[in-house]
């Protein structure tokens, strides 16, 4: 979420440029040899290091997918997310919600207004025909570097300061 503040200067309303991300998360989808792939649903999100209410900063899915079967008939898959809080927030979620992301490095800003804290960071997979899998990085802002590696349906999780 980025904060835009206006100010009034000689009766003109001028827009503040938006605040710089506290700092960088990098999510890898690894390229799998497999005889039939589907790219993964992929929900990302934080919460206190202590456990607490989560809070979604990314969740990938088959947006365009209607029907009999929408795509967010699969979100369940992503468990972990889905038990935290996935199941009562309405979709699509306005700067959340996105399409599947196809294998390679993937950015996500990092909300300018956590407080400072012990949190942990989450990313799930889950794929159609493949697995599924949560990485979990500790991030404690401020921001201080980390990293997790997954083993198959995610690569490496980075988080940077800006």
């Amino acid at each position: 979420m980025r904060i835009l503040s206006l100010a009034v200067l000689g009766g003109a309303t001028v827009a503040a440029a938006p605040a710089p991300p506290a700092g960088t998360i990098t999510v890898t989808i690894p390229r799998l040899s497999v005889a039939e792939y589907h790219r993964p649903y992929v929900a990302v999100w934080v919460e206190p290091a202590g456990g607490g209410a989560g809070r979604t900063l990314a969740l990938w899915y088959d947006v365009r997918k209607s029907g009999a079967e929408p795509g967010t008939k699969w979100l369940t898959d992503l468990r972990a997310w889905w038990r935290k809080g996935g199941r009562s927030m309405k979709l699509p979620a306005d700067g959340v919600s996105g399409a599947t992301r196809a294998p390679g490095t993937h950015s996500i800003a990092l909300p300018t207004d956590l407080r400072p804290g012990n949190y942990v960071l989450n990313v799930e997979a889950a794929r159609e025909t493949g697995g599924r899998e949560l990485v979990q990085v500790p991030l404690t802002v401020p921001l201080k570097a980390a990293r997790a590696t997954g083993s198959h349906e995610l690569g490496a999780v980075t988080l940077a300061a800006r």
